[in-house]
C-alpha cells in the first residue's frame, strides 16, 4: 500500500508561481512512477505532468509545457510539480497518484492522494 499527501496548494495571482509537494510512505516507493493530475469544476481529471520513479522520464501537457516543471527528491520519496506562469485556467484540484506503469489515463493509476486545491485568480 502507498499512501500519497499533496500540499501547498494555495491562491495566487495570474503569473505567480506554486510549487506542489507530493509525499509518499507505506511500502517501497521504488518502482512507482508518480503523476500529476488536475480535475476543474464540471471538467473530467487530465493529466498534467509524470515522472518515472528514477526521474529519468517525465511527461508533460501540453497545456502546460513550459511552464511546469515535475521533479522528484533526493531520497525520492518525493515528488515536486513547479508551477509558473500561473492562468486561471489552472484553477484546479490537483492530485499526485502513483502506478506501477505509465500512461496518461486515470485508470493507469491505483493508488491517489486526496488533492489540494490551486486557485489562480485574474
Amino acid at each position: 500500500q502507498v499512501q500519497l499527501v499533496e500540499s501547498g496548494g494555495g491562491l495566487v495571482q495570474a503569473g505567480g508561481s506554486l510549487r506542489l509537494s507530493c509525499a509518499a510512505s507505506g511500502r517501497t516507493f521504488s518502482n512507482y512512477n508518480i503523476g500529476w493530475f488536475r480535475q476543474a469544476p464540471g471538467k473530467e481529471r487530465e493529466l498534467v505532468a509524470a515522472i518515472t520513479w528514477s526521474g529519468g522520464s517525465t511527461y508533460y501537457a501540453d497545456s502546460v509545457k513550459g511552464r511546469f516543471t515535475i521533479s522528484s527528491g533526493d531520497a525520492k520519496n518525493t515528488v515536486y510539480l513547479q508551477m509558473n506562469s500561473l492562468k486561471p485556467e489552472d484553477t484546479a484540484v490537483y492530485y499526485c497518484a502513483a502506478t506501477p506503469g505509465w500512461g496518461t489515463l486515470v485508470d493507469v493509476y491505483g493508488y491517489w492522494g486526496q488533492g489540494t486545491q490551486v486557485t489562480v485568480s485574474s
